[in-house]
């Protein structure tokens, strides 16, 4: 199984998005809600619908991008927040520099051998401390993925050597459907 740009957009187009849960999940809301710096540069890599994108334009924080592979969610995301910068494309050629990366449903997306490139993607997109933070799955799955599941000890691996851990944790508010299966993680660029 290929994870393109056909295997992404086939998914939206026939409305096959398990992942996609209708709004911004309670867990990230919270983190957003603590956030004061309205300017500061935020990506959201593999948006999706682009709910936290939606939600954060909203609230006022005036720099926010989303980079997806499919081109429906990212229309949903310009009809919804035309603030918003969408660029359809490949994660993993973006350039640019952000103070804040938010997690949601892409690594876990992502083909596990992959899981290095991103933890050095991560580290090449943020500006020097910032910050990359969200959910990630806590579990492995019994089935072939998408989605992908993993460990704390895994992240704790494969993040470390470019990143300083300051959460990583079970997520307490966690979806009734993923609950007990997700961390909540902030990561600084050392």
């Amino acid at each position: 199984m290929k994870l393109d740009q056909s295997f992404w957009e086939d998914k939206y187009i026939n409305n096959r998005t398990g992942w996609d849960i209708g709004g911004v999940s309670p867990q990230l809301q919270k983190y957003f809600s603590d956030l004061t710096e309205k300017n500061q540069k935020i990506l959201i890599p593999g948006c999706g619908n682009g709910y936290e994108a939606i939600w954060l334009a909203q609230k006022g924080f005036t720099d926010v991008s989303v980079i997806d592979l499919a081109g429906p969610p990212l229309a949903h995301v310009k009809s919804k927040a035309p603030s918003v910068k969408t660029i359809q494309g490949n994660f993993f050629q973006l350039d640019g520099h952000f103070d804040l990366i938010i997690e949601q449903t892409f690594f876990c997306a992502l083909d596990p051998s992959l899981r290095p490139q991103y933890v050095d993607k991560m580290a090449t997109l943020l500006k020097p401390k910032g910050m990359l933070a969200g959910l990630l799955f806590s579990i492995e799955f019994d089935r072939e993925g998408p989605p992908f599941g993993g460990s704390i000890k895994e992240y704790r691996q494969l993040f470390e050597d470019q990143f300083d851990l300051i959460t990583l944790s079970p997520a307490l508010l966690s979806i009734k459907p993923r609950l007990g299966n997700e961390v909540f993680f902030e990561f600084r660029k050392k």
